[in-house]
């Protein structure tokens, strides 16, 4: 049994979060709030890869785990 790594877990779910993002912006304008709201998580999401902090890592893990298309 292989279990996956936060490192490569969340850029995979980053990507699944922005194809429902995409689905957000086609409901325009009802869905620019939630696109908005969406974006600044994957904003975050980057940042907290980028910079190597595991505790935001985990905390955007869990948040984008929460977007539902």
């Amino acid at each position: 049994m292989t279990t996956e790594t936060l490192a490569d877990a969340l850029p995979k779910e980053c990507a699944r979060v922005r194809e429902v993002l995409g689905y957000y912006k086609a409901v325009s304008p009802a869905g620019f709030f939630g696109a908005a709201m969406i974006e600044a998580e994957l904003r975050a999401a980057d940042k907290a890869m980028a910079s190597g902090d595991v505790v935001a890592m985990l905390r955007s893990m869990k948040v984008l785990q929460g977007i539902e298309g």
